[in-house]
């Protein structure tokens, strides 16, 4: 992702360039007396930094899969199955077989509240003769971010198959460590609120702006067996080291989602010069999922785990802007 952001910004800076080229060749309209007539037309260079706090419901993406529960008759205690071969010993003989459960229907246990670190560039150009108005072309980047949880999913399920047929239990699987980082390239428009051709200096100058962009977020998931419901699934084996007779050891996996991704801006700049501006604001970035999967060793089959929905990204945000 880092390449093609690096690919495209030079293009688009040219661009850009070449339009103000044109600009201070073909200079404004001449009135009389060695005057003209500016159109506010500017070039924009933008650069930004500051702290990210993103926001998401994390869901369950598994679908269907059904381990079996074990039940201790005397105190009703349910473990799973892979925990009575694996890890129990003796001290299971006497635990009956009390149903499958689908671990697909358990909610995650906690959802997504992480703060991180954001910055971006962008270059642009304010519009010829409606110089409040500012389009701008431009990169973020939401730097890596912890998502943690064990156990991972948690709530309660019915039984069915076994001894405690329709009895409603309480389970608990798999415990995650992973990691999320979003880039995102973004098309604004902004407007900004002065009176004039020319921005004042020395002047709070209030800003707002929408746009949309593709956003490329990368998630890394070291997925454990916590709770032994995972490590006799045939399905799983290929995801991971071991299984039937030990503790599967999921390998480590990365994932890419691409998405479409709504961005808003409000703040204020003050301009330093008549060409340059100190920038505060907000972004709010909106990216409707990103995913975390299981991968095998080889990284060629896949099998989608968890994902966060609805993600939005508040980014407070200190630049520097640059308008000539």
């Amino acid at each position: 992702m880092m390449k093609k952001v690096f690919l495209i910004l030079p293009f688009l800076t040219c661009l850009c360039m070449g339009g103000a080229h044109a600009n201070w060749e073909y200079a404004s309209e001449y009135v009389a007396g060695g005057w003209y007539n500016d159109d506010g037309s500017r070039f924009v260079l933008s650069v930004r930094g500051g702290a990210a706090y993103g926001m998401a419901k994390i869901e369950n993406d598994i679908g269907e899969l059904v381990p079996g529960y074990y039940y201790d008759p005397g105190t009703f205690a349910l473990v799973s199955d892979g925990y009575k071969k694996l890890s129990c010993g003796t001290n299971c003989d006497s635990y009956a077989f009390a149903g499958y459960a689908n671990i697909g229907d358990l909610h995650a246990k906690n959802d997504f509240k992480k703060m991180s670190f954001a910055a971006g560039a962008s270059v642009g150009w304010v519009i010829p003769n409606a110089s409040n108005w500012r389009l701008e072309l431009g990169w973020d980047r939401i730097t890596e971010t912890d998502y943690n949880s064990s156990p991972l999913f948690d709530g309660d399920v019915v039984l069915y198959g076994g001894a405690l047929d329709g009895y409603i239990a309480n389970i608990q699987s798999g415990a995650v460590h992973s990691t999320v980082s979003t880039d995102i390239i973004s098309a604004m428009a902004f407007y900004d609120f002065f009176d004039g051709i020319n921005k004042p200096m020395r002047t709070l100058i209030p800003y707002v702006g929408f746009g949309l962009g593709y956003a490329n977020s990368t998630t890394e998931m070291q997925l454990v067996d916590s709770y032994g419901d995972l490590s006799l699934s045939a399905e799983l084996i290929y995801f991971g080291e071991g299984g039937g007779d030990t503790i599967l050891e999921f390998y480590k996996s990365k994932t890419e989602t691409s998405n479409i991704a709504g961005v808003l801006a409000v703040g204020a700049s003050y301009g330093i010069t008549d060409k340059m501006f100190i920038d505060f604001g907000a972004r709010f970035m909106y990216i409707p999922e990103i995913k975390w999967s299981l991968s095998n060793e080889s990284d060629t089959r896949h099998r989608d785990w968890f994902s966060a929905k609805n993600m939005i990204y508040t980014n407070l945000m200190l630049g520097l802007r640059v308008e000539f």
